[in-house]
């Protein structure tokens, strides 16, 4: 307990580093998400191609490699950005193709004609998917993006090697100062955990409301 009476606000500091990750991260995830389902099942050829390389290469790609690539790539095209900047960029991309495949599964679950029925009143592609198919979509997925989100907390612990404070990066200053490391990372641990069960918490929520409204 002394490794966090001692160092409450470094521990603090970086739990808000992550919190903050995480909320910015998650949003941008769900947004570029259902876009690129959006484009996915899309009748027009090229946003399809790009949905499916989207999805395929961020999927394939190790998430640090990524982070170096958004880190170290992007300065190189004159794009300055507060390294916090650059870790949600990662983050949220990375995420959202795990989202948007969530999201097509939903999508997929939806009867064909409901779409059809939707087109014979004259709906148009966007009217279609939004008012009609995404709504009976999103019932199924609750529960998918909700475990994707919590595997994007704990994959927010990379952004700490890249000059982002958060959770994990506290163990280094801990450790300069000679406190027990096994402690050390039992706290962290511990702050992970908080927020993790804050997501489960809410999505299981929205999950019931779902059931309910069914």
């Amino acid at each position: 307990m002394t490794v966090l009476t001692a160092n409450l606000p470094t521990y603090w500091n970086g739990f808000l580093g992550t919190l903050e990750l995480t909320v910015f991260s998650g949003v941008l995830a769900l947004l570029l998400g259902v876009l690129m389902a959006a484009f996915r099942v899309s009748p027009v050829r090229p946003l399809r191609a790009f949905g499916t390389g989207w999805v395929t290469v961020l999927r394939n790609t190790p998430l640090t490699l990524l982070f170096f690539v958004v880190v170290l790539g992007l300065p190189r095209f004159d794009i300055v950005l507060p390294f916090f900047v650059f870790a949600v960029l990662a983050l949220g991309c990375y995420t959202s193709a795990f989202v948007c495949e969530a999201l097509r599964s939903g999508i997929n679950t939806v009867p064909p004609g409901q779409g059809e029925a939707a087109r014979s009143l004259g709906m148009t592609f966007g009217q279609t998917l939004g008012l009609v198919v995404m709504p009976q979509a999103y019932r199924s997925v609750v529960a998918p993006i909700g475990s994707v989100m919590i595997a994007m907390v704990k994959n927010s612990a990379i952004a700490g090697s890249f000059s982002v404070t958060e959770l994990l990066g506290t163990y280094r200053t801990l450790n300069e100062l000679g406190y027990s490391i096994i402690w050390a990372f039992v706290w962290i641990a511990a702050g992970y955990l908080i927020i993790s069960l804050a997501i489960s918490a809410l999505f299981n929520l929205l999950e019931r409301r779902v059931a309910a409204s069914r």
